[in-house]
């Protein structure tokens, strides 16, 4: 398996994800700078978390113009997986890659923590080491984490089975406090129509190694390592 991370200036948790995906792999991903014409040769594309060009206009905005972006859109329609996490999350809404936007959270407050994951499904490559309605805890670190679409849209997203995971309870209820950040259904991350793009506000890869206090992550870089072999 052959894995590509992409860089932009303001990535934070770009080595982080590298560090979970050689864990998963055996071998280094590639680290690509933004400011490439083309991402190599990849069975996987990730665009991190952080704060691409420091959130500047809207998260995602910019980068979503970088040159190495184009490449991206053109592979990821071309069937290449392709995972975004957080920021990389906006850069797929940015781009068009996946539907709605993600908007400043309802207490218009940062929020850091821990969040309870409902798996919506598993038979992706992503999160095929999970079961469906499997319950994991994962850190979200963001300020515009709202999903929001207009209800045909949220509707379409539910009939098509695209709603990849939803915030919810220690024991998988997904009301009331359930949801940190105003979020429309409680979506947490979804998949494009083949479900070979997903996009994510938790991190998974800052809960994938014991030494980071929990590995309810890990299972999905053992899942893409094991799936695009």
């Amino acid at each position: 398996m052959k894995a590509s991370v992409i860089v932009f200036p303001g990535s934070n948790c770009d080595r982080d994800v590298a560090v979970s995906l050689e864990a998963a792999m055996g071998k280094k991903p590639a680290m690509v700078w933004h400011g490439e014409a083309d991402v190599p040769a990849s069975d996987l594309i990730v665009l991190p978390g952080g704060f691409s060009y420091g959130d500047y206009l809207r998260s995602g905005a910019m980068a979503a113009h970088s040159p190495i972006m184009r490449d991206v859109v053109a592979k990821a329609k071309k069937g290449t997986p392709v995972l975004g996490i957080c920021n990389g999350f906006h850069l797929l809404t940015e781009t068009g890659l996946l539907p709605g936007v993600l908007m400043r959270n309802a207490s218009l407050k940062f929020i850091c923590k821990d969040v309870w994951l409902k798996i919506e499904r598993n038979d992706t490559d992503f999160v095929c080491g999970y079961e469906k309605d499997d319950v994991i805890r994962i850190p979200i670190a963001h300020h515009d984490g709202n999903y929001f679409a207009d209800e045909d849209t949220l509707d379409r997203l539910e009939g098509e089975n695209r709603i990849a995971f939803r915030y919810c309870t220690s024991a998988g209820e997904t009301g009331g406090d359930a949801n940190p950040n105003g979020s429309r259904r409680n979506i947490a991350g979804l998949y494009n129509e083949t479900g070979s793009v997903l996009g994510l506000m938790p991190h998974p890869e800052r809960l994938a190694d014991p030494a980071l206090g929990g590995t309810d992550g890990s299972p999905m870089f053992a899942s893409l390592a094991k799936a695009l072999h």
